[in-house]
């Protein structure tokens, strides 16, 4: 989600003031491809790694998030969305090469409007549509359509974050719902107050080939430091009641906000301190002796740097950016072993355009991480 928001009312100031907030509606496509200038240069030293595959670059789709899946053959299919579009952009997931396109405009089963956040799980891949306001389901690997929900509490949904709970589901989502627009038609943030329903959690049961949704209920701080102006990406570490949700009011900071799964602000934040652009996509590497690291995204116009936090701490451990990769909003980390990533691999969307992958192996060398045994 890339958002420009500008203060309105020197009451945005105080403590305790209501908030509104003006927002900059995000564009269906990028006109400008290569990427704008800092406006201060950048001159941390920071480890540079190398891209290991780029997709096909296709400004067209304005692709978003990533997410993958491997078949019963072995094969892994990188499977991103595409907001401009309205389709799944589906790639070879250890080559980058481009498999084939899933979906249509529409509102119906297997269509998208402004797909956004993804996720898969099991079988399934879940995708959130921002402009069908709803959580859509597909069964692999044949796209099938099984279910459809949360139309009627989402507004304006974008990112989602997924527990594998039992036989089913606890499926969080963001929303970034806005109170009204001003006179040049910009969106305008609702005050402190109003933004209890920031995440949305349901509960998805399986049924055989049948899922069936309900509503728990929404949530949201509503003091000025837990407040959640501006989300999208969020996710989750069920073993430490431990969510991560990244906040993109820049006007406001450049953090991540620290919530417990029941969707209590836990009264801390991170990144505020090292994060010189947009927090966007999170994800967590989990160990066999339950340390790990959170990988978190500095969208960067120029480049992009990924900060990595401790699991358990949250202490900063670090942080590497690409020989290539810039203004990323969604990653995914795919920790399953494969002959070509066989300590797993870090899916990113390089400017809107595409999918780079960087092999675990070399983010960990660059910060002389321990050796993470899997869970």
């Amino acid at each position: 989600m890339k958002l420009r928001v500008g203060i309105v009312a020197t009451c945005l100031m105080l403590a305790g003031c209501g908030e509104r907030t003006a927002v900059d509606r995000e564009p269906d496509t990028r006109v400008a491809v290569t990427p704008d200038a800092p406006s201060t240069p950048d001159t941390r030293d920071i480890p540079v790694i190398q891209e290991v595959l780029l997709t096909p670059m296709t400004p067209s789709d304005n692709i978003d998030s990533p997410a993958s899946w491997t078949t019963v053959d072995g094969q892994r299919w990188l499977i991103a969305t595409a907001k401009a579009t309205d389709r799944l952009v589906v790639y070879d997931g250890q080559t980058g090469a481009h498999l084939r396109n899933v979906g249509a405009t529409g509102k119906g089963a297997g269509q998208f409007k402004r797909p956004n956040g993804i996720a898969v799980v099991d079988d399934l891949v879940f995708v959130v549509e921002r402009d069908n306001h709803r959580v859509q389901v597909l069964s692999l690997p044949a796209f099938k359509h099984v279910q459809t929900f949360a139309a009627e509490q989402l507004q304006k949904p974008y990112g989602l974050w997924i527990n594998k709970a039992g036989n089913g589901y606890q499926v969080y989502v963001t929303d970034a719902y806005m109170a009204a627009e001003d006179a040049q038609g910009e969106d305008i943030l609702p005050p402190l107050d109003q933004l209890d329903k920031r995440v949305w959690r349901f509960d998805v049961a399986r049924h055989g080939d049948a899922l069936v949704a309900k509503t728990i209920g929404s949530f949201g701080d509503a003091t000025a430091d837990g407040a959640l102006r501006v989300v999208e990406s969020i996710w989750g570490d069920p073993a430490n009641d431990r969510l991560l949700i990244a906040e993109e009011d820049e006007t406001y900071a450049n953090e991540l906000k620290v919530y417990d799964l029941a969707g209590k602000y836990a009264g801390k934040t991170i990144g505020r301190g090292v994060f010189k652009a947009q927090s966007e996509g999170i994800m967590l590497k989990t160990c066999g002796d339950g340390s790990g690291w959170w990988l978190t995204t500095e969208q960067g116009k120029g480049r992009t740097v990924f900060h990595l936090f401790d699991r358990k701490t949250l202490a900063h451990t670090g942080a590497v950016t690409g020989a290539q990769v810039a203004n990323t909003d969604g990653i995914w980390l795919d920790a399953s072993t494969s002959e070509r990533f066989p300590e797993g691999v870090l899916y990113a969307v390089h400017d809107d355009q595409g999918v780079v992958a960087f092999d675990w192996r070399d983010i960990a060398k660059a910060l002389s991480l321990p050796v993470c045994q899997a869970p």
